[in-house]
């Protein structure tokens, strides 16, 4: 059971953003994850540095484990991003993982191809995790597909394999993704429908650890805390197809246009009290999750962390 914290790279430039991360392992936050974005949601948001980069100097620079949200197949080979995690792997063992799911335009359409449609795309997901583990195994690798390897062979090898987590939101998604995944990674969303990801990903033969993301928005007043959310992240807002097909921060920005700050608080928890932050985190807990990872939204992390570290987090450590 740990309660980890989320490094958004979408907001924070990557200076910063390492800053964060190692206040909040002093802090006691026991564990980290970020994302990986070529742009971010919301001009305001205005960042989105290179995750990669960044997870080799977070390593160094903490003792947390750490994970990541990718999305291999269009913008990433996966034979690329498995060397990349088998080179963390061998360097700081046991302390990678990574979360994979189909992805979004915002960040996939940079390539000139096609935008494939969700099937597609989920067939072209299990065929990179299907490369990605032969080549952890040692394999020498070809494949013709939704996506080509030709001969591919990883040199340098981690004695821990990393897991190949599923990023998965629906119930249907975590289904199907429980024939392959080494775990779930998944969103804050109604305790129902959490159950209902939660059991459907069991149903379809999934094991390994249960990890849930949490946005939230502390700031001394409960007013305070929805303007930080409301400018950062209501661009968030939107459910499937148009959060995946979407392609500018443009046209996510016309699209948020109507939001108003009580449809951002439907998907952050918006509050300046700590017992209400600490009970829904010991909700999600009592879920079955073994790991919650939180996520300040705001782009001023310090007084978040240091509010967690006085009132939140000690709870959990005893």
């Amino acid at each position: 059971m740990a309660i980890g914290f989320h490094a958004s790279h979408e907001q924070l430039s990557p200076a910063s953003l390492l800053e964060a991360v190692q206040l909040a392992e002093s802090a006691g936050f026991e564990a980290a994850m970020c994302s990986d974005h070529f742009a971010p949601w919301s001009e305001r948001q205005g960042e989105s540095g290179f995750a990669w980069s960044w997870l080799g100097s977070a390593l160094q620079a903490t003792s947390l484990s750490f994970g990541a949200v990718n999305a291999p197949g269009q913008r990433y080979h996966p034979a690329i991003i498995a060397q990349a995690l088998a080179t963390l792997g061998q360097m700081y063992e046991g302390r990678v993982w990574v979360a994979l799911g189909s992805g979004e335009a915002l960040n996939e359409h940079i390539t000139g191809e096609g935008w494939p449609r969700k099937e597609l795309r989920n067939q072209r997901l299990l065929e990179c995790v299907e490369v990605m583990r032969a080549l952890f195994d040692g394999e020498v690798v070809s494949h013709d597909g939704l996506v080509t390897v030709d001969r591919a062979k990883l040199w340098t090898l981690p004695q821990q394999k990393p897991q190949l987590l599923a990023a998965a939101v629906s119930a249907e998604t975590a289904r199907w993704a429980g024939g392959w995944a080494d775990g779930l990674a998944t969103v804050a969303q109604p305790d129902d429908d959490l159950t209902r990801v939660i059991d459907a990903y069991r149903d379809g033969g999934g094991a390994g650890p249960l990890i849930v993301q949490v946005h939230v928005s502390w700031a001394p007043t409960d007013a305070e805390a929805l303007e930080i959310a409301f400018d950062q992240w209501r661009n968030n807002t939107f459910a499937a197809p148009v959060s995946w097909d979407l392609e500018t921060v443009e046209a996510f920005e016309v699209a948020s246009e109507r939001v108003r700050p009580e449809d951002v608080a439907q998907g952050v928890l918006v509050s300046s009290d700590p017992a209400v932050h600490r009970d829904t985190l010991r909700r999600y807990l009592d879920l079955g999750f073994d790991s919650v990872y939180v996520h300040h939204v705001g782009k001023n992390q310090k007084p978040f962390i240091d509010t967690y570290a006085q009132n939140v987090l000690p709870e959990f450590a005893a």
